[in-house]
């Protein structure tokens, strides 16, 4: 132990897991990360507003990008300050993912010379809209910095490969009817009452679970959010509904919706209103190429699909196969119990260490 902290990559977790950085508000761990790189003299180091860049340049063959999100989802109550109980350690974003970034500074410090080019990227706005993701912004003004042959994102795995990603899509439909007063509502049209059997289809819903690279995406559909009603006395002209989709990642953001359409298009009528409210496309799994094989032969498990979205996907438009691949319980991710061990860091490091194997 060392000021309180213990030592090694438990240490460094807590570390990062003590430094705040909810959504908006990274540049103090910004700060200490680009701190902790310039310590690095084999780095060339770079930050972008708060998104903080580390490569090598060696002249190696490929080069692989390996980077995590600074941000966490505000504090649930009781979950604020890090602790350490049995070497595992609680607090916002322990799981999700400050773990993964303590690997990556671990790494990033064991191998000034690695047998691959690395670039190691700290990216801010991961967990809010994606018009303040990080890596957006270096897409559009610093492109150069994140070119790579194949990316691996420290999103919490479990120690297993989730290869590719779900793609997303949220859709608004409004449905009309006509106003009246409640005591004579057969004069009117309860548009509330016309979410019924919408409602009932969703929740019935049984999604495609296509299989790729040997790797299984469910398709969900829920409901998120319902709105209506004009005042107490009065039956509702208006009623809508918000649907998150998601997507496998063999069909295009396009196709996606087309398919949901069909299935919601009994129940609308001249009037509704449909509104396609954001999207992300998915995907693939691209286990083919060299580098992310190497990554699942190394965990000495079968890789898994990603239920769910990451910037998995932004790479992969930008023509850069990646996977997901760090510490941490995805389903404990967001909660006030999430946490991450010190042998699912160890563990982590370990794996991300063999793509690096040192070259002397």
């Amino acid at each position: 132990m060392s000021d309180g902290l213990p030592n090694g990559l438990l240490g460094m977790a807590t570390a990062l897991v003590a430094i705040p950085s909810v959504s908006h508000y990274e540049s103090p761990l910004a700060d200490a990360v680009e701190a902790a790189l310039d310590l690095c003299p084999w780095l060339e180091v770079e930050r972008v507003g708060d998104n903080v860049i580390a490569r090598t340049r060696l002249g190696r063959a490929q080069r692989v990008l390996i980077g995590g999100h600074l941000d966490t989802v505000p504090p649930s109550g009781g979950n604020e300050e890090p602790r350490i109980v049995e070497e595992t350690l609680y607090g916002v974003g322990a799981c999700d993912m400050k773990g993964g970034l303590a690997v990556l500074l671990h790494l990033a410090g064991m191998h000034p010379d690695p047998s691959v080019d690395v670039t190691w990227c700290f990216y801010v706005c991961e967990e809010v809209d994606q018009r303040f993701n990080g890596l957006r912004a270096i897409w559009d003004h610093r492109p150069e910095l994140l070119e790579a042959d194949a990316a691996v994102l420290a999103e919490p795995t479990g120690g297993v490969v989730e290869a590719g990603c779900q793609g997303t899509m949220r859709v608004r439909i409004e449905l009309a009817g006509a106003t009246a007063h409640t005591a004579r509502p057969f004069t009117g049209r309860n548009a509330i009452h016309r979410l019924a059997p919408l409602l009932t289809e969703v929740a019935a819903y049984v999604g495609r679970r296509p299989v790729l690279d040997g790797c299984e995406y469910a398709e969900q559909l829920q409901v998120v959010d319902v709105s209506g009603g004009v005042a107490a006395n009065v039956v509702p002209d208006r009623a809508s509904v918000l649907i998150n989709h998601r997507f496998a990642p063999d069909r295009s953001a396009d196709e996606a919706e087309a398919a949901l359409h069909h299935l919601l298009s009994a129940h609308l009528e001249p009037g509704d209103r449909w509104e396609l409210v954001d999207v992300a496309p998915g995907a693939p799994p691209a286990l083919g190429h060299p580098l992310l094989s190497r990554l699942v032969d190394a965990t000495g498990a079968p890789a898994r699909a990603k239920q769910g979205w990451t910037d998995v996907a932004s790479f992969w438009s930008h023509g850069i196969p990646a996977a997901n691949f760090g510490p941490g319980d995805p389903l404990l991710a967001h909660t006030r119990d999430e946490h991450v061990s010190s042998a699912g860091l160890e563990d982590a490091a370990t794996v991300l260490g063999s793509l690096l194997a040192d070259a002397g």
